[in-house]
C-alpha cells in the first residue's frame, strides 16, 4: 500500500508537469496568448525543478517524510485548483511555478521511501514500481487530460490535476505512518559524497545515458511524420504504444537489476546503439518502424530506472540527496541532448537525429565501466549488510 500510493503520488507530480503538454492550445486560445507563451508553462516548470533540485531535497531532508509529502501535495492541489479557475495567465503562470520547486523533493522521497520500506536486496523492484508513476505521469497524464478537455472544458481538465493530488494527499494522511528520519545527517556530510570520484562518475554516465535517451525521443513525431510518412492518427498511437511499452520496461528492470545489475547497465548503451542503427537504415518501413518503437519503449523504461540507481548505487548512505542529484542529472542530460541532437537535425536532416544519440550512449558507456568495479563493490557491501 505504501508503495502504490508513493507511485500514484509520482504520478499526481509529474501528470502535472507533462500533462498540460497536451491543452497548450486551447490554454493559449483561453487566454489570449500565443502557443510560446503558452509554452512557458513546461519550460519555467522544468527550470524551476533544476533550480530546486539539488538544494531543496536536501534542506528538508532533517524533517519528518510523511509532513513533508503532506506540504508538496497540498502545495500541488491548492495551485492547481487556483490555476484551472484562474481568468489571468500570469495567475495562471505563477501557481504552476510555485509548487514545481517543491516537485524534487517529493519525487527523491518517493524513491527513496520506498528503496527503506523493503530488503535491501529488493530496492530496485520497489524503485521500478515508482518508476511505474514517472512513466505514467510523463506519457499518459498528455492524452488523458486532452481527452478530459476535448470532452468537458479546460477547467475540468486542469482541476483533474488537482483532483489526483487531493487524492493522494487523503491517503497520505490516513494510510502512511509517520516517517521521522531516524539518522539525521548534516548538511555537511550529505555534500561530501561530492567530493567522490564514483558518484561524479555516476553524474556524467547518467546525463549521457538519459540524454542518448530523450535526445532523440525529443523528434520521435517529427521523425515518424517525415521519415517513416505515418498519419497524423498513427504518431499517436506509436506514441502511445513507446509509452505502454516503457511502463513494461520499468517492470521488467526492477527484476533484472535485482539479478544481474552491472551486466545489464553495461551492456544497456550497446543495445539502444543497435536500436538507433535499426531505426536509421530501416525508419522508412512503416512495420520495421512499428516494431523498432516498441523495443525502443521497452528500453526507454530501463533507462529511467538504471539512471536511478546507478546514482542511488553510487552514495546508498545519502539517498535523498542522491536522488535529487538523479533529477538535475536526468534533466540536464535532456535539455542538452536536445539541442545537440537538434543539430544534426538542422545540418544533415531529421533522419540523422540518432546520431546525436549515439554519441551521447557512446559516452555513457565509457563512464559507465570507468565506475563499474566501485559500483560492484557497493552492491557486495549491500548484499553483505542483508546477509
Amino acid at each position: 500500500m505504501l508503495i502504490f500510493i508513493l507511485t500514484l503520488g509520482v504520478f499526481s507530480i509529474i501528470n502535472t508537469e507533462m500533462g498540460v503538454i497536451g491543452i497548450l492550445p486551447l490554454i493559449a486560445g483561453t487566454y489570449g496568448v500565443n502557443i510560446s507563451t503558452a509554452g512557458l508553462l513546461v519550460s519555467l516548470f522544468a527550470l524551476a525543478v533544476a533550480i530546486s533540485g539539488p538544494t531543496l531535497p536536501l534542506l528538508l531532508s532533517r524533517f519528518n517524510r510523511k509532513y513533508i509529502m503532506i506540504v508538496v501535495l497540498a502545495a500541488f492541489c491548492i495551485c492547481n485548483t487556483i490555476s484551472a479557475f484562474a481568468t489571468d495567465f500570469t495567475i495562471v503562470l505563477i501557481t504552476r511555478v510555485l509548487p514545481a520547486f517543491l516537485h524534487p523533493v517529493y519525487v527523491s522521497l518517493a524513491f527513496a521511501v520506498a528503496a527503506s520500506s523493503v530488503p535491501k536486496a529488493d530496492m530496485p523492484k520497489a524503485a521500478a514500481k515508482v518508476m511505474v508513476g514517472v512513466s505514467a505521469g510523463m506519457v499518459l497524464g498528455v492524452p488523458v487530460v486532452s481527452y478530459i478537455a476535448s470532452l468537458t472544458s479546460l477547467e475540468i481538465a486542469m482541476l483533474f490535476f488537482a483532483f489526483v493530488n487531493g487524492v493522494v494527499l487523503v491517503a497520505t494522511i490516513f494510510l502512511i505512518p509517520s516517517m521521522p528520519v531516524k539518522e539525521r545527517l548534516s548538511y555537511g556530510t550529505q555534500l561530501r559524497i561530492l567530493k567522490e570520484k564514483n558518484v561524479w562518475l555516476a553524474i556524467i554516465a547518467v546525463i549521457f545515458l538519459n540524454g542518448g535517451v530523450f535526445g532523440v525521443y525529443s523528434y520521435l513525431a517529427d521523425y515518424l511524420e517525415r521519415v517513416t510518412h505515418y498519419s497524423a492518427e498513427f504518431i499517436s498511437i506509436a506514441l502511445l504504444v513507446y509509452g505502454l511499452a516503457n511502463i513494461a520496461g520499468n517492470i521488467i528492470a526492477g527484476k533484472l537489476l535485482s539479478s544481474r545489475a552491472i551486466s545489464v547497465v553495461t551492456v544497456f548503451p550497446l543495445a539502444l546503439i543497435g536500436v538507433y542503427c535499426l531505426m536509421f537504415f530501416l525508419g522508412d518501413m512503416p512495420l520495421s518502424m512499428a516494431a523498432i518503437v516498441l523495443v525502443w519503449g521497452i528500453l526507454g523504461g530501463l533507462n529511467g530506472n538504471i539512471t536511478q540507481y546507478w546514482i542511488t548505487l553510487s552514495a546508498p548512505h545519502v539517498p535523498d540527496f542522491a536522488n535529487a542529484l538523479f533529477l538535475v542529472a536526468t534533466n540536464l542530460g535532456t535539455c542538452i541532448a536536445a539541442a545537440f541532437c537538434g543539430y544534426f537535425i538542422d545540418n544533415m536532416g531529421i533522419a540523422c537525429v540518432v546520431f546525436g544519440g549515439m554519441i551521447f550512449l557512446a559516452f555513457s558507456f565509457v563512464f559507465i565501466n570507468a565506475g563499474a568495479k566501485k559500483q560492484q563493490k557497493n552492491i557486495n557491501n549491500i548484499l553483505e549488510k542483508v546477509v
